[in-house]
């Protein structure tokens, strides 16, 4: 069965759909409000902190998929030119390095406008997108930040995406 099918005869909030996902797939979550819910998503590679909210302002539902890094402040410059890499790859969504914070950060919004609905298939691809997209890319920011490895070299261990199965 279809994660949409569930929903056809009833108009949910986006959150409602996603607190729906959380629950589906196990994950710890926490429902900060009406219009937000943060999870732990765990990975291969980290557990990531994902956070979803809704904006009624703009008909947008925003998605934060953060991790932690520490990188010293001599790495910063090629780190930056090495997300700048990483976001030519991304089709959907952007990395950001928060200094202050110390997280690396991926965003996505998708813009509902014209009260539309956001099916669950659509935001249950959004969290995997960010999650994925994070495990693909986590190994070449270590090569970079830490492996000392030019922006372009770390990003060769995350050029090609995965198919499938061995």
């Amino acid at each position: 069965m279809a994660l949409s099918e569930q929903f056809l005869t009833e108009e949910l909030h986006p959150i409602d759909i996603v607190e729906h996902l959380a629950e589906h797939h196990e994950w710890d979550f926490d429902r900060i409000g009406d219009d937000q819910i943060a999870m732990a998503v765990e990975g291969q590679w980290r557990t990531y902190s994902v956070t979803l909210a809704w904006s009624h302002f703009d008909q947008t539902l925003r998605l934060v998929c953060t991790f932690e890094m520490e990188p010293p402040k001599e790495a910063l410059p090629e780190l930056y030119e090495l997300l700048n890499l990483i976001n030519d790859q991304c089709w959907a969504g952007s990395f950001t390095y928060w200094p202050e914070h110390k997280l690396c950060v991926f965003r996505y919004g998708l813009v509902l406008a014209g009260d539309q609905m956001a099916c669950p298939e659509q935001i249950d691809t959004m969290i995997s997108s960010a999650v994925v997209s994070s495990e693909r890319f986590y190994p070449a920011m270590q090569l970079n930040v830490w492996g000392g490895q030019s922006p372009a070299d770390s990003l060769q261990v995350a050029i090609a995406e995965a198919y499938g199965r061995a």
